[in-house]
């Protein structure tokens, strides 16, 4: 995964792609990787914490400073601007919401199912 995103990082600081390229490109392949089979996962705080920085870090490459024209000087971008730029939900949130979609489709399995088996007796018997 990381030799993925070190290739990725070669093509978010070429100035000659385009900024809304980048940011479809940080969709098909970095949001992919990083969600792989996520329903599955159990996310601690320091997890979510981890993942929301490097989509943060990624943003940041992609999207640069940005000028301020108040102060009249080159500035990073925060986190509430970065996702009011990208309007678009965090990994983090993607992963519950693909989560939640995983629990529906198990509710509905029928009793002698594997995966329902699993969620019901925490075990296969």
């Amino acid at each position: 995964m990381l030799t993925k995103l070190t290739s990725c990082y070669k093509i978010f600081r070429n100035k000659n792609i385009c900024k809304k390229l980048k940011l479809r490109l940080k969709n098909i392949i970095i949001d992919q990787t990083l969600t792989y089979a996520s329903e599955t996962w159990i996310l601690t705080k320091r997890d979510r914490k981890q993942i929301n920085i490097i989509e943060r870090k990624v943003y940041r490459r992609i999207l640069g400073p940005v000028y301020d024209n108040k102060k009249e000087n080159w500035k990073i971008l925060a986190n509430k601007e970065i996702y009011a730029m990208v309007k678009k939900p965090t990994i983090t949130e993607t992963i519950r919401l693909n989560r939640l979609r995983w629990f529906g489709h198990e509710q509905r399995m029928e009793e002698n199912r594997i995966p329902k088996k699993y969620y019901i007796y925490g075990k296969i018997k």
